[in-house]
């Protein structure tokens, strides 16, 4: 449901305007998302997405200070600088460095929170799948991974191996797994309980996959945070090893069930907000 399909409404002078800021940015589902999580709330609530250049990340938050934006939502690549410009950084987002949220206080403060590890924890326990006590190996070491790393050691994985080309940046990303993490091999797939795919393999239409499917197996939960396509050909691979499959678009949906709440203080309408998602259109990236 759009915006402006809430019987009787239009936007006003009163109205509250929310916003990604990104680049590329037209691809994103965001908006199609809070909308209509707006509309189901009966919130005089606008979401709009802006493409906004590499390196003015900070210009967007003081532009959301001017504006009175009631919430943003920052995506790639200004999750650093909008970190760096905000006034304070919720605990997440300072062990991260990056910042996905920004929220108005009360006191008009800005405030940079992470929800993106929180959202893909959110979304295991919707499917019944709790990663405490697990064994878990995490491909990629960008800022997918280390949100998921840190999300992960606070939901009480037992172990997180980070595995990526660079060995260097996979302990960087490890290290934010307090007490759990560590330096993994492509061999710590075949032993983990959940494996997560936090790189952007299967993102294209070559049928690539991040792991030898042959390591997956029936005894664990796998999952891809790559949305787009839902159905990405390493879920095919998980589900052929009798795998559980978890796509991406779970994460997407929660990340912003979480911003919701924190921008209006209600609860997200999630079941929405998926069938938004899942209709919205796929949009290529530029």
């Amino acid at each position: 449901m759009s915006a402006d399909a809430r019987l009787g409404w239009a936007p006003s002078g009163a109205t509250r305007v929310a916003a990604v800021i990104g680049s590329p940015v037209a691809h994103s589902r965001s908006p199609a998302i809070h909308n209509a999580a707006f509309a189901a709330l009966g919130l005089d609530w606008v979401y709009v997405a802006f493409d906004v250049a590499p390196g003015r990340g900070g210009d967007a938050v003081g532009a959301m200070r001017s504006l009175g934006l009631g919430g943003l939502s920052v995506t790639m690549p200004h999750k650093a600088d909008v970190a760096r410009a905000v006034d304070g950084l919720a605990p997440a987002a300072a062990a991260l460095g990056a910042v996905n949220t920004v929220v108005r206080a009360a006191d008009g403060r800005l405030i940079g929170h992470s929800t993106d590890g929180d959202g893909f924890v959110d979304s295991l326990r919707a499917g019944g799948i709790d990663p405490a006590g697990m064994r878990v190996t995490v491909l990629g070491a960008g800022g997918a991974a280390r949100s998921v790393v840190v999300a992960l050691a606070a939901a009480g994985a037992r172990d997180v191996a980070v595995v990526n080309r660079t060995t260097g940046r996979a302990a960087e990303v490890a290290a934010l797994a307090v007490g759990v993490g560590r330096l993994g091999t492509a061999a710590d797939v075949a032993s983990a309980d959940l494996v997560v795919n936090a790189t952007s393999v299967g993102m294209g239409a070559d049928g690539s996959l991040p792991v030898d499917p042959t390591m997956l197996s029936a005894r664990q939960v796998v999952a891809d945070l790559v949305y787009q396509p839902l159905d990405t050909p390493l879920l095919r691979a998980a589900r052929a090893a009798g795998a559980v499959a978890v796509g991406g678009l779970g994460m997407l949906v929660h990340q912003a069930g979480r911003q919701l709440t924190l921008w209006t203080g209600c609860e997200a309408p999630l079941a929405v907000m998926d069938a938004a998602a899942r209709a919205a259109p796929a949009v290529p990236r530029a």
